[in-house]
């Protein structure tokens, strides 16, 4: 299936499963480097609703004990940023001195994991990095350091694997970009 039909778009192939899977597995292994040997179980916080299959494969991948939870914010409106973040599920339990890895399926502008960023530092954890997907450097406004990015793209608009065009397609396999059709 090469190409499909979402609402009012349509979409083609970007990057197959079989890629997504490898850079996955790399992100895995240099997050296996990183927190291996870590006192306390690092927390993989998950930005949903976009982020839940990546998450999910990461925590599959890596061998290190862990703990899951989940973050939302919104920001998106359609294809476009509003530019405004707007919270809608926090933190719940103490992270004091632990070790967060927020996972993100895509870093663009840097408000949302900016905004994020800031609200779990305000929680006082040991350490934040961010693990993302994907990370479009020529449109990112911020000087945090995105540490572990799955794979760089271009300003292209893409939806499977988690990621969306106005709730659907999330659950595609494969990376689909909007066509000019």
């Amino acid at each position: 299936m090469n190409k499909i039909k979402l609402l009012d778009r349509t979409f083609e192939i970007m990057i197959c499963a079989e890629q997504i899977d490898a850079a996955v597995a790399k992100v895995a292994a240099q997050l296996d480097r990183d927190y291996s040997s870590c006192q306390k179980p690092p927390i993989f916080v998950g930005v949903l609703c976009g982020a839940f299959v990546f998450l999910s494969d990461v925590v599959r991948k890596v061998n290190f004990v862990n703990e899951v939870t989940f973050m939302q914010v919104s920001s998106y409106q359609g294809t476009q940023s509003t530019g405004c973040v707007k919270q809608k599920l926090g933190i719940d339990f103490d992270i004091t001195d632990r070790d967060i890895i927020l996972v993100e399926d895509i870093v663009e502008t840097g408000h949302s994991i900016n905004y994020m960023i800031e609200y779990l530092q305000s929680l006082n954890p040991k350490s934040v990095e961010v693990c993302s997907l994907f990370f479009k450097p020529d449109k990112y406004l911020y000087n945090r350091d995105i540490k572990y990015v799955a794979m760089e793209i271009g300003n292209e608009f893409i939806v499977g694997y988690g990621l969306d065009y106005n709730q659907t397609g999330r659950g595609l396999k494969d990376i689909y970009v909007v066509t000019n059709e």
